[in-house]
């Protein structure tokens, strides 16, 4: 039997690709055991005739699952950094996706840097634990190895997200010198420095809008957002919003913008650009890893990106390529007992 480990998913960009691996996985027909945050019950795509086990997500209880169902599985593909608890008599896969675990940013906070330098240090005590590991990038594998000691052969690279585009019936008119960036708030997000790196540019310009997807409930960025609109700046808070409902909007904006310090992916850097967005983001190799973007910045420095903007907007010719592309096959195949 095959088991989907993917307890510790339940928000945000890793929840984007459960819910595409979970779709492709009951279109494909194939046979598995899904273990699931009890959280997502009844928030994930309908899965027909699985199995499907819901526990709180916890490491004690991960443990225990795998001590008492662990010899059931022929085939293990962990959905969320974390291999098995234990080892198994079983061919294991880990899909890592968590850059901060490789790298931390050195602006963060002490408990954060903490959290992570001991989420880090559990991911190698428990490295064998599993066969293989899966990433999105040769960047992820690159730093991965290198932080983990990984051997080539052990770390495959296989992106893959669900495609997300408009009808070509549904064109939209784009705003000139609009800018979308698609994130919640993290600290690693720098939507502190963007928000004043806009100012700046519109300070001296009196053009552009800025559009965020930032959750009421990031009561300190909000709060910001809300004193810059209250000023006059033209910044547009979607909010939380599903991919449905942010793919008009994806085709209503010119640019895509990305200000990350760290980013495994960037799955919306993607979808921008297969929603006809030019890319103006940070200069670091997260970016390069995905694509070659219109205008790059140093996302550390406010009046680069402040450049960034005033280089966008000047911008005669479109050179934006996709450089990473969905193989969600290679992922099926993998999840079939040899």
């Amino acid at each position: 039997m095959i088991l989907i480990d993917a307890l510790h998913i339940n928000n945000s960009g890793g929840k984007i690709l459960l819910d595409y691996l979970i779709e492709s996985i009951e279109s494909a027909g194939l046979k598995v055991f899904y273990l699931l945050d009890s959280r997502i019950e009844d928030e994930h795509p309908l899965i027909r005739n699985n199995i499907v086990q819901y526990m709180e997500a916890s490491f004690m209880n991960r443990y225990g699952f795998y001590k008492q169902e662990g010899k059931r599985f022929g085939l293990v593909f962990c959905f969320g950094n974390l291999p098995p608890a234990i080892r198994l008599d079983a061919e294991v896969y880990t899909y890592f996706h968590q850059k901060l675990f490789l790298k931390v940013p050195s602006n963060l906070e002490f408990f954060s840097k903490l959290s992570l330098w001991l989420k880090s240090g559990i991911v190698g005590r428990m490295k064998n634990n599993t066969d293989y590991w899966v990433v999105q990038t040769d960047l992820m594998k690159r730093e991965f190895s290198a932080k983990f000691k990984a051997k080539d052969d052990e770390v495959l690279v296989i992106p893959f997200y669900p495609s997300m585009r408009l009808k070509s019936s549904s064109i939209m008119t784009r705003r000139k010198n609009s800018f979308l960036f698609v994130s919640s708030y993290n600290v690693h997000k720098n939507h502190e420095n963007l928000l004043i790196g806009f100012k700046k540019f519109y300070d001296i310009n009196k053009l552009g809008e800025l559009h965020l997807t930032l959750f009421e409930d990031s009561s300190e960025i909000i709060s910001k957002v809300k004193k810059m609109q209250a000023d006059g700046y033209p910044i547009i808070n979607h909010g939380f919003i599903t991919r449905q409902k942010l793919l008009p909007i994806y085709n209503s904006v010119e640019y895509i913008v990305y200000p990350s310090f760290s980013e495994s992916f960037g799955l919306g850097i993607i979808e921008g650009i297969e929603n006809g967005c030019k890319v103006l983001g940070a200069d670091l190799d997260y970016m390069k890893a995905v694509c070659i973007p219109d205008v790059v910045f140093d996302p550390y420095s406010i009046d680069e990106i402040k450049k960034g903007f005033e280089n966008a907007v000047k911008l005669k010719e479109v050179k934006t390529v996709q450089l990473t592309f969905n193989e969600i096959d290679k992922i099926l195949q993998l999840l079939k007992i040899k």
